[in-house]
């Protein structure tokens, strides 16, 4: 039986509660977290990977529809908008959102938004497993763990711009939310990957949620370490525990702390050259 990872948006705790009993009753969803606000969001997207996501477009900050424009492309949930206000049925449905439900929620209108996510991954999940049979097939291609050495220092890298070898870089990083100031060791960080105008850096199990664009976030660190994988993706090399390449120059690294990467074709290089300089 399909069980949908579901999200609740909504910047209103009744909202929430409400809706989250009507999606108690339904055998196709499960509930994996509620968010306030759409920071909240972002970083719940990235840490559950969730099916589907019960949006609310009125919220203080970034609005639904923003929140949208700002998940990742590759890794998009499906999205069910909620509203007072039917003026936003035109802008969720250019954003192809499953359904649009109009406050106060009807339980039987929930139920359709539900079967509708259904029938729309079950599509999905169909292709996806053919596409899974012929990466697993292709990932054996290379299999082999990577040296449990520490990385020698990159001097320099084809795709990207000569660092400045005169530059020194913070040891830690700050991250600025509202009256609150988190600073976040560099050589603790796995990964961060764009949202928008947002960046989430994840570090130790935890994504924190900096407002900062990829250029002026990578000024500040030290690119011996932390280099794109993707369009969308810093990554910190020290954490790479296995890489597997991939069909027309791509990759798939393991992480350290469990998580799967894919390097774009285009940053392909910049494994090869990294696992190149390692000194064994």
């Amino acid at each position: 039986m399909i069980k949908l990872k579901t999200l609740i948006v909504d910047d209103e705790s009744l909202a929430r509660r409400l809706l989250k009993a009507n999606l108690l009753d339904l055998a196709d969803v499960e509930v994996v977290a509620e968010c306030a606000n759409g920071r909240q969001v972002l970083a719940a997207v990235s840490t559950h990977k969730p099916d589907l996501i019960f949006l609310d477009i009125e919220m203080p900050g970034m609005n639904g529809i923003e929140v949208v424009k700002a998940l990742p492309i590759d890794n998009m949930p499906m999205i069910v908008f909620t509203t007072a206000y039917d003026q936003y049925a035109v802008s969720a449905f250019d954003l192809n959102a499953v359904d649009y439900l109009l406050k106060p929620l009807d339980e039987k209108d929930v139920e359709r938004a539900v079967k509708r996510a259904v029938i729309e991954y079950s599509s999905k999940s169909a292709l996806s497993d053919v596409k899974q049979h012929l990466l697993d097939a292709l990932g054996q291609i290379d299999s082999r763990p990577l040296p449990t050495t520490s990385p020698a220092p990159i001097t320099s890298e084809p795709s990207e711009s000569v660092q400045d070898e005169s530059n020194v870089y913070p040891e830690k990083l700050i991250i600025k939310d509202g009256g609150t100031v988190t600073l976040v060791c560099m050589k603790d960080i796995d990964w961060i990957d764009a949202a928008g105008d947002y960046m989430c850096v994840h570090s130790e199990g935890v994504t924190h949620i900096m407002r900062s664009t990829m250029t002026d976030l990578l000024e500040q660190l030290d690119p011996n370490f932390f280099k794109r994988i993707h369009r969308s993706t810093i990554l910190n090399m020290t954490k790479i525990a296995r890489a597997k390449a991939h069909i027309k120059g791509e990759f798939f690294v393991d992480l350290s702390c469990g998580e799967q990467l894919k390097v774009s074709r285009s940053y392909g290089d910049v494994i090869r050259e990294y696992l190149a300089n390692i000194v064994i």
